[in-house]
């Protein structure tokens, strides 16, 4: 598994997680497709400022092709700023350990650079498999939260 900087190239994945059903079941549902390439190049110009860290995930070196993404951004939760993890794999790709491995190594970049600080995640109260990365991986269950995504209030892990 290897992370690598969002791209352009990536606009059909970007359209692949976000507009898929399946993919967003628990975000609200799918993004419109009239909207992801705008999508990709706000994420491609936060990157490159460094307000965010959003990779896209490749199953192995030798394969360009990414089969998700990781991202850590800071915003404000209640008036307060934090950091905050988020991922998707794509459906053919899940069960693999790419999601685990993926936010493991972010993490660990992010504590390397002394950057982020505590850092938040508010997996989907019904996605077990992101709420058992969380657990793995040793983050603590504070409570329920609703979220928003995309202008929508989700019930969330926090």
């Amino acid at each position: 598994m290897v992370l690598r900087e969002v791209a352009v190239s990536d606009a059909d994945v970007y359209e692949r997680m976000f507009c898929d059903p399946e993919m967003m079941s628990g975000l609200g549902g799918p993004l419109p497709r009239s909207g992801i390439r705008a999508k990709l190049r706000h994420d491609i110009d936060e990157a490159a400022s460094g307000r965010a860290w959003i990779y896209m995930i490749q199953a192995s070196c030798g394969d360009p092709a990414a089969v998700g993404n990781v991202v850590l951004w800071a915003h404000e939760s209640h008036g307060v700023p934090i950091s905050e993890i988020g991922w998707m794999v794509l459906p053919e790709f899940q069960g693999r350990g790419i999601g685990k491995a993926a936010v493991r190594l972010l993490l660990r970049r992010a504590r390397d650079a002394g950057q982020w600080g505590v850092v938040h995640a508010y997996p989907g109260i019904t996605n077990s498999a992101s709420n058992a990365i969380c657990r793995t991986l040793g983050f603590t269950l504070a409570g329920r939260h609703d979220a928003v995504f995309a202008g929508r209030s989700l019930p969330t892990n926090h």
